[in-house]
């Protein structure tokens, strides 16, 4: 008698009535034991006796009552009965028979068995249905009672039965997400042995296993399916496995002869010794319990204590009566005969003690006296090996293996050969340190040992009352010490390329000791994870997450940074509330720190996001009678305004300029009068002192005061403003440029006006000090002529920033700055909605994202299906389709569905990639580096030089010194006339010039490339772009469009079956309903090539995601009319033309007008269409001939999706679809390669697609299937090989990569985030601008250049005069012609840079020209494909060199013989790095046929 387990669909019923009736009806049929009917997942599941019933009856059963039914699994699954033992009194009513047949009438017992001397009835049952509480009352006036425990699932009372039974598990899985979950795991669990059978579910989310109990436990199974990384937990808890009656029968006898045996052995307990034998193979206290009551049923044994932990049994025994060999042999056949027992010592040394040797003492010191170490062999399988890196890194692991002698690992025969010491470790360890590194391992030949309990002896339970070990601490006792101190740390993760590594990550993370919870951002590449400090450590979290196969670092000081508020708090009055405030938050669980200041209205606290959430700050605030808001954070491009830098150095200039004026023309004034005087001089031999006294007489001459000229006077109190408010800046920026050792322009010009100003100052000191009558030459017209200059030149470079600046601004659309929080019911009903600010998102929030709203948050699906855009971050042209428990990336865009998201991670997406990179200082910076130290190196020489020569040759100063006073001290003279020379020399080497040269260039060069489309945000990105050797494009949206395009249209059918035009209406219309990229691009294409903009009807639309589309067209008719009498009156027209003379009209005339209405007998034809890839076909019975096949395989080949449409089940058209690359292009990459650039195409789209695209735009290094993380690290191999790299992108997949290249180029039509990390931004949508971008940063640089020349020519020249080099020549330097001529290389320098504004960028026209007939499409064998992160090319490692050599010299006999390529060549395992040699990449004829 066997109960069999069936489940049935049932579908019709509406209500709990219709429930119930189906259950009282079936449930009253004969041979039912049990019936449960579910309205929600339209299922019956019966318990049925298989002799009297089959799944067939039951299925006509509920048929017949008016309901559909179904069989879900045509097979039913055995259920495996319960057994328990009852004894009937001796005195019982009824005779044994009469209990049988009682018993056997209620529901879920199976079978009655007496046994011989009717005392013990053996009831089987079906524990679902019943139980041995009900069982007792059955039989009404009958004290039964339950002899033997109850037994589990798999046992009866006939041993042999027993051996041969099976158990079926039920277990909840967590975390499966696709069917390749689903099969891992049964394949995983289907090779362990013991396993019968074994189906996995994805949508309940369940395993049902089959299993033999005494090859493999329940636990064991839970934990093999915990192994492969998921969540597993019995839905009903297995019973422990007990021992069958007779079994149970031969313990009991052997036990009482055991004890018989004992009481003589006590007798003689001198005679006990004790012996340590070391078992491997226990697996848990199963096995130390069977091993424990089978030896100590043995009549030579006392006692014996198993340790599972120590691996060992303590025996104490007889040796008149047993041998240490046959113990051991004893041991070693208990069931199932797997556990290996090893003497510590063989014999020699045995460790022995007495029977009065104290137990306690530990076996070890017996084990360490070992003469000879053991040493035993196992060969364990292993799964999952790829490569040889593999097989080192298991050798290399598991060697350093405590007792460990050698390991051999074959990756052909999958197994490792492994040599260990028995007392230092044991098969099992090794085979799950092998697991650990995420390989498949199983031990070969050996059997999981079983589990059966009898009665413990007391030492037994003394043993098993011991506590664990702490690593196995209660899962309560774990969280309760995690709670108390559990850290937070980061960890870089690299490698990382989709949703399902994250899964994979947080998945296995989760099951080690010690980590409380782990979330992994994809975008971000960053992990956060909860750990107790007492159990693991970051670093060994990190080699967790290495060991899995992805790179991961753990980043220091990460602390909390996205657990920071910032608030503005309104209502606070006094200190009182902001202690309020503080305290209140500071006692809230979860606030790590929190300040408020009362000045100015803010509060900053820090929290931990685990705990408690922003908004839940903000309430406890509210809660206190305050309102709260967010510091608002300027999320336009704030950090691009300069308007505060504008308005500072406008003021300066303004400052300047004004006191700058008077201080000219005083300096022209006495230009003037000198040269006046110097002339009369000459010409009229006047006397000294006569020339003084006309000196003196001159009005600004005129001293006031002894030694204190009106001019001087004036000079000074015009240089003072203009050295304190001109100059403010400039002496901060010194200050820190020295503080930080360097010396830049601002050094220089604080140097060189502070030394003219305090010089000038001192010598009118001295001079008043001592009366002098001729007025000390002063330099107080340098300090205002400098600022000017200098400020003039700050302010136009910082205008030219701005400008550029507010055209990005413009250009930074706003991200999804809000979410739509809601909160949801039972049954996911929604109960409010409210808009938050993005930064206001927890975690757990549940986000509504409606069509064609963007992703706030990363999150998982909870509720409604949609297909989501995620281009703009993998770089993916085609949608993804999500459902609940998928997860959607922040900043990805929701197309067609509204979706409900849990919160996941909240990550700001570009983080400030910019901070990775030193800017490069300006030119002129690090020109000013050398300048200014030589200059003053030069100062300072000149000084010391007219010192040494005024002392040696007094004269010559004599001579040249033009206010001498013979009443100074020649010392005085000489100290006064060097110090004139030197600050010359600072005067004029004042690079106000060199200071300009950049930011005027720069601000001409800006606003050049602004009209024309680029803006360039300042000058770093200029200066870098002509230093670039690589150029790199990313695909989608870049090189090409990024929206799909029809391709070309393959009609299957003759014309006069179904003509072109109508498969083209109804294809048209059956896609107008769709929103996938591929229909709308459909739709488009139907819509031009009938020349309308409406179509027909669509009904019954269905779309399958990932498969196609199936609807009803209809009223196609009148659009089909309209375009045949579109071409009718075209040929009519053409006719007309042509015979003209012939005078056709007449007869032309009547047909328009017959034909003007359309007919009314004019039927509307339904038209049933499938549109879809080859298994929707197949799905709706469609079978898609080869040549059908062969024609998809070859546009996907091409990188293009093949579409199949079938009309009223006929197939009738392959539509090929794809991407199309923009028509400049081409020209743009040629144009690019001719200025001695090296294009790369980078993309996270596939090889084959990648190749297509290269071919047509003549790039000839790809690298493919890259992913947004990797690009970063693309772009940093490229600049580790020395090259300056641009990167061309618009996504934000590519924003890391913008902000990490040298010069990072983004789309205008791009996203938000790509123009913020970029450097250049092209406002139109317009490749040539990636090439005018280079040309006009090349054009700008030369013009950079040439104005330094202006800029040093005058200083280079002016130097050594000033220091008085030429002096013996007669030319002398006054200080004015130091400004005048640092007047005049400012003023040449400033026009240099407007002659950029004749800029005209290279026009397209002019560069095809140049082009034509050189440009061409590459073969496919001058394209170098790199897959992925790896720099290898397209090599195959699978195949041997020979083989390639065959494949290659196959692929081009091909060639010879056929001419269209044959795509058989291509080696099957490898199509996609071979199709590179066969390939037909010509132009194929892309227009519809």
């Amino acid at each position: 008698m066997e109960a069999k387990s069936i489940v049935i669909g049932v579908e019709g019923m509406t209500c709990n009535s219709c429930v119930q009736t189906i259950e009282q009806h079936v449930g009253k049929m004969n041979g039912i034991h049990s019936i449960k009917v579910s309205l929600e997942n339209k299922n019956a599941v019966v318990i049925y006796d298989s002799k009297l019933q089959t799944p067939a009856t039951l299925q006509e059963a509920i048929y017949d009552m008016g309901f559909d039914a179904t069989l879900a699994d045509s097979n039913p699954q055995p259920v495996l009965p319960d057994t328990i033992f009852l004894t009937i009194p001796t005195q019982s009513a009824l005779t044994s028979k009469q209990i049988c047949s009682t018993l056997l009438k209620n529901k879920g017992i199976v079978d009655v068995k007496m046994s011989s001397d009717q005392k013990t009835a053996v009831v089987t049952f079906i524990s679902s249905v019943t139980n041995g509480k009900q069982i007792i009352q059955m039989v009404p006036g009958v004290d039964l009672n339950i002899s033997a425990p109850e037994v589990t699932p798999g046992t009866c009372e006939d041993s042999s039965w027993s051996q041969a039974s099976s158990v079926v598990l039920r277990l909840k899985v967590e975390g499966m997400t696709c069917h390749s979950c689903t099969s891992t795991i049964e394949g995983k669990i289907g090779k362990l042995q013991g396993i019968q059978r074994i189906k996995v579910s994805l949508d309940n989310q369940e395993a049902v296993v089959v299993y033999q109990p005494h090859l493999i436990t329940a636990e064991e199974i839970k934990h093999q399916i915990e192994a492969a990384g998921f969540t597993a937990s019995f839905k009903k808890q297995p019973r422990p496995l007990k021992l069958s009656t007779i079994d149970l029968e031969r313990l009991r006898n052997v036990q009482t002869k055991g004890s018989e045996m004992a009481l003589k052995e006590n007798s003689n307990v001198n005679d006990t010794k004790t012996i340590v034998f070391r078992i491997d193979g226990m697996h848990c206290r199963s096995c130390v319990l069977n091993i424990q009551s089978t030896i100590s049923a043995l009549p030579s044994v006392t006692s014996i204590v198993v340790s599972l932990e120590k691996k060992s049994a303590i025996i104490k025994y007889n040796p008149n009566l047993i041998s240490i060999d046959v113990l051991r042999r004893a041991i070693e056949a208990v069931s199932p005969e797997t556990f290996k027992v090893s003497l510590p010592d063989e014999y020699e040394n045995a460790a022995l003690f007495s029977g009065d040797a104290s137990m306690g003492k530990s076996p070890h010191p017996a084990l360490k006296d070992a003469s000879q170490p053991l040493t035993q062999v196992v060969v364990i399988n292993i799964d999952g090996m790829t490569c040889n890196s593999c097989v080192q890194s298991i050798e290399g692991v598991v060697s350093q293996k405590a007792g460990v002698k050698s390991i051999h690992v074959s990756l052909a025969n999958r197994n490792g050969t492994i040599e260990y010491d028995p007392l230092q470790t044991c098969p099992e360890d090794l085979r799950s340190s092998i697991e650990d590194m995420g390989f498949d391992a199983s031990l070969s030949a050996e059997a999981e040992p079983p589990v059966t309990i009898a009665q413990p002896s007391p030492e037994v339970q003394l043993e098993s009352h011991k506590p664990e070990p702490p690593s196995k601490a209660s899962p309560t006792h774990l969280a309760r010490q995690e709670t108390k101190a559990i850290s937070k740390c980061y960890v870089q993760v690299t490698g990382m390329t989709c949703a399902s590594c994250v899964a994979n990550i947080e998945r296995n993370l989760r099951r080690e000791d010690g980590i409380h919870s782990i979330l992994v951002a994809l975008m971000a590449g960053k992990a956060e994870v909860r750990y107790n400090p007492a159990v693991i450590q970051p670093s060994a979290i990190a080699e967790l997450i290495r060991e899995l196969g992805f790179g991961a670092t753990v980043m220091e000081n990460c602390g909390e940074g996205d657990g920071i508020l910032e608030l503005v708090v309104r209502g606070m009055t006094c200190a009182s509330c902001v202690h309020k405030i503080e305290s209140t938050l500071m006692k809230t669980n979860g606030v790590l720190y929190c300040s408020v200041a009362l000045a100015t209205n803010k509060a900053h606290i820090k929290y931990d996001p685990e705990i408690i959430g922003p908004r839940d700050v903000m309430q406890v605030i509210k809660d206190l009678g305050f309102t709260t808001s967010l510091v608002k954070k300027d999320r336009s491009a704030s950090h691009l305004d300069h308007k505060q830098e504008i308005r500072q150095w406008k003021r300066s200039f303004v400052v300047s300029l004004v006191f700058c004026i008077p201080v000219m023309g005083l300096m022209i004034y006495m230009m003037v009068m000198d040269s006046q005087l110097s002339d009369a001089h000459a010409h009229h031999n006047m006397s000294n002192e006569e020339m003084e006294a006309l000196h003196s007489s001159m009005i600004l001459e005129y001293q006031f005061l002894p030694g204190l000229s009106v001019m001087n006077f004036l000079s000074f109190l015009l240089c003072v403003p203009v050295q304190v408010f001109g100059g403010w800046h400039f002496y901060i920026q010194a200050y820190k440029a020295l503080k930080h050792k360097t010396a830049n322009m601002d050094v220089l010009i604080v140097l060189a006006t502070s030394v003219a100003f305090v010089y000038s100052f001192v010598i009118l000191l001295v001079a008043m000090a001592e009366k002098a009558k001729v007025n000390p030459v002063t330099f107080f017209d340098t300090p205002p002529m400098l600022f000017v200059f200098i400020s003039l030149g700050r302010w136009l470079e910082h205008v030219a920033k701005g400008k550029t600046s507010e055209a990005l601004a413009r250009l930074i659309s706003l991200q999804a700055t809000e979410a739509t929080i809601v909160t949801l019911g039972p049954d996911n009903v929604l109960l409010s909605e409210e808009q938050v600010d993005v930064e206001l998102v927890q975690r757990g929030d549940i986000v509504k994202v409606i069509p064609g709203g963007k992703f706030p948050v990363d999150g998982r699906v909870i509720e409604g299906h949609s297909m989501v855009d995620e281009s703009l971050i993998t770089g993916e042209a085609m949608p993804v389709t999500k459902k609940p428990g998928n997860t959607v990336i922040a900043g990805s865009i929701n197309q067609n569905g509204s979706l409900l998201i849990s919160a996941t991670h909240i990550v700001k997406l570009v983080e400030e990639a910019q901070t990775s990179k030193a800017p490069i200082q300006q030119f002129a910076d690090k020109l000013s580096g050398y300048f200014v130290p030589f200059i003053v190196a030069v100062s300072v020489v000149t000084l010391f030089a007219w010192i040494i020569i005024g002392f040696v040759d007094f004269e010559i100063v004599e001579k040249y010194f033009l206010g001498y006073n013979k009443s100074i001290s020649a010392a005085e003279v000489i100290i006064r006339f060097a110090f004139q020379a030197s600050i010359t020399v600072l005067c004029i080497a004042c690079p106000c010039s060199l200071g300009l040269a950049t930011p005027t260039a720069v601000m001409v060069g800006t606003g050049v490339g602004a009209q024309n489309g680029i803006l360039i945000k300042g000058g770093e990105p200029l200066e870098m772009a002509h230093k670039v050797k690589v150029v790199v494009f990313d695909k989608t949206g870049t090189i090409t469009h990024g929206t799909p395009e029809v391709m070309q249209v393959k009609f299957l059918v003759e014309g006069n079956q179904l003509p072109h035009n109508k498969m083209l209406a109804i294809v048209g219309t059956a896609e107008s309903n769709s929103e996938h990229p591929l229909g709308v691009a459909i739709t488009k294409y139907c819509k031009k090539e009938l020349n309308s903009e409406t179509l027909g009807t669509c009904t019954d639309f269905q779309v399958v995601p990932g498969c196609g589309i199936s609807c009803k067209v209809t009223n196609i008719e009148a659009l089909l009319y309209r375009k045949n009498k579109m071409v009718e009156e075209n040929n009519i027209r053409n006719v007309t033309l042509v015979k003209i003379e012939e005078n056709m009209d007449e007869s032309v005339q009547p047909a328009l007008i017959i034909d003007a209405e359309l007919p009314t007998t004019m039927t509307s034809q339904k038209y049933s269409v499938l549109i879809g890839n080859r298994e929707w076909m197949n799905r709706n019975g469609l079978l898609v001939k080869s040549e059908v096949d062969k024609a998809m395989m070859e546009h996907e080949r091409r990188g293009r999706t093949a579409v199949l449409a079938a009309v009223d089940g006929v197939l009738c058209g392959l539509i090929a679809v794809a991407d199309t690359v923009k028509p400049e292009a081409e020209l743009a990459v040629y144009t690019l390669k001719s200025m001695g650039l090296e294009v790369v195409l980078m993309t996270g789209d596939n090889s084959k697609t990648a190749r297509s695209i290269a071919s047509q735009v003549g790039i000839t290094k790809v690298f493919a299937e890259v992913l947004p993380s990797h690009k970063v690290a693309k772009v940093k191999q490229l600049q580790d090989e020395g090259r300056r790299v641009a990167m061309v992108g618009d996504g934000i997949n590519d924003s890391p990569a913008l902000a990490m290249a040298n010069v990072g180029i983004a789309i205008g039509t791009g996203t938000d985030v790509a123009i913020e990390a970029a450097d250049v931004v092209l406002i139109r949508d317009d490749l040539m601008d990636v090439v005018a971008s280079i040309d006009l940063s090349r054009k700008t640089v030369k013009r950079i250049r040439i104005n330094f020349i202006f800029a040093l020519i005058y200083n280079l020249i002016g130097v050594p005069i000033a220091a008085g080099v030429f002096l013996p020549v007669g030319l002398v330097l006054q200080p004015w012609m130091g400004s005048a001529a640092m007047a005049a290389s400012s003023v040449s320098v400033v026009l240099s840079s407007l002659l950029l504004k004749m800029y005209q960028k290279p026009s397209s026209e002019k560069l095809e020209f140049r082009a034509r007939g050189q440009m061409r499409h590459k073969s496919p064998s001058e394209i170098s494909v790199h897959i992925g992160i790896d720099e290898t090319g397209t090599g195959s490692p699978k195949l041997s060199l020979m083989d390639r050599i065959i494949n290659y010299s196959r692929a081009s006999i091909n060639s010879l013989f056929s001419d269209k390529r044959s795509v058989n060549s291509i080696v099957l395992n490898e199509p996609d790095k071979h199709s590179l040699l066969v390939g037909d990449f010509g132009e194929d004829d892309d227009t519809a046929l």
